[in-house]
């Protein structure tokens, strides 16, 4: 299933506070950094803040000049984002500001939330939709808002549980940080993050900004994944095989892949694309492990992305990729494209590398862009 780009968006103290313990908000950036964030209020299909952040800020989450909301409208777009919730309770005030502005609401909750919710008669034009008895299932409701409501972009503006848990699942694709010169220094009071188990590694960064007084900082995870589905950076990952897909020169008689060999802890270990070099047989696979040394103790932690599935087999040279990825010692390919039977009937490489253990993970919303520099090709 596709997800939404989910883009973590937040301003904190020096030491790591959301807000402090006064009866208001308190402001940590300026006029300038607010009109930022309407910015990428504007471009977003979606605004999403937990229940808790209601009931604390009672925000009105628009789009606040009137030129963005023109550009939207112009574009075919609803005047305002729809404004997403979340409440495993279903315990919301039908008075808080977020039900009577803007556009289209949505409440993801409970079955048992549900029922409280429709209770609290929240207004017209307010969907409410069950995940189901048990806890809020993150990646379904993100499941849902792609496929069923069509957001493509997701901005989540708070609170410090739901970005925690976004983050801490790997469902977070972009974390835009905003730090204000100024201490809280109050114990309880809301921080950004809170405590539990995180992706290791690093995370990337790819822009800072001075805004008044305030830097804006955004990053976006490295670290693969660790199971069956695939996380944010797995995504990232995968993309930057199909653009290095497109890079390869052009064949009539093999498929044009990319390939990128990242370690556990989100470091890019190696790259190759086919073709690469100049050799008119080398696999995109191939052309990135042939750059490290086969013992590599990274190799066995590490994770192999391909626009294409590995090669089960070929003519070209003694070993397919698949046998290469094996005898490497990876345990795990992140690959967007089942290979077609277009010079090889019924390739298998995904099965070769599952029969002995590696994990497989498909994510077939990348298929269209890992076909695409292969168009020319028949079949």
């Amino acid at each position: 299933m596709s997800l939404p780009h989910v883009l973590l968006s937040a301003a904190v103290s020096l030491d790591g506070y959301l807000d402090d313990t006064g009866p208001e908000r308190l402001l940590l950036s300026g006029p300038a950094d607010f009109d930022r964030v309407d910015e990428v209020r504007a471009s977003s299909d979606a605004i999403l803040i937990g229940a808790g952040t209601i009931r604390a800020d009672n925000p009105r989450l628009l789009v606040n000049s009137p030129e963005r909301r023109a550009a939207r409208l112009a574009a075919g777009k609803s005047e305002y984002p729809l404004k997403v919730t979340v409440s495993g309770s279903g315990g919301l005030d039908p008075a808080a500001n977020f039900w009577h502005t803007g556009g289209e609401k949505l409440v993801y909750t409970t079955d048992k939330g549900a029922e409280q919710a429709r209770r609290a008669d929240l207004g017209a034009g307010v969907d409410i939709v069950s995940l189901g008895p048990g806890a809020l299932d993150w990646r379904a409701l993100l499941e849902h808002l792609h496929d069923v409501r069509g957001v493509r972009r997701l901005m989540v503006e708070g609170g410090g549980t739901v970005h925690t848990q976004l983050l801490q699942q790997g469902l977070a694709d972009e974390l835009q940080l905003v730090l204000a010169p100024l201490f809280v220094g109050a114990p309880d009071a809301p921080r950004l993050f809170g405590p539990g188990a995180y992706q290791g590694g690093r995370l990337r960064l790819t822009e800072t900004r001075r805004i008044e007084d305030v830097v804006l900082m955004t990053y976006e995870p490295t670290a693969p994944g660790t199971g069956p589905l695939a996380s944010a950076a797995d995504r990232h990952w995968l993309a930057l095989a199909c653009e290095l897909a497109e890079r390869c020169p052009p064949s009539g008689t093999a498929f044009s892949v990319g390939a990128v060999v990242v370690a556990a802890d989100g470091t890019e270990l190696a790259r190759g694309h086919s073709r690469e070099g100049g050799d008119p047989v080398v696999h995109a696979e191939e052309a990135a492990l042939a750059k490290l040394g086969p013992a590599d103790p990274r190799l066995p932690t590490a994770t192999v992305y391909s626009s294409l599935e590995p090669c089960a087999r070929r003519a070209s040279r003694p070993a397919p990729c698949a046998r290469l990825i094996l005898d490497a010692g990876v345990r795990r390919v992140v690959t967007a494209w089942r290979e077609p039977d277009t010079f090889v009937v019924a390739a298998d490489g995904n099965g070769l590398l599952a029969q002995e253990g590696v994990e497989v993970v498909v994510v077939p919303e990348y298929e269209e862009r890992a076909k695409a520099p292969n168009a020319h090709l028949p079949g």
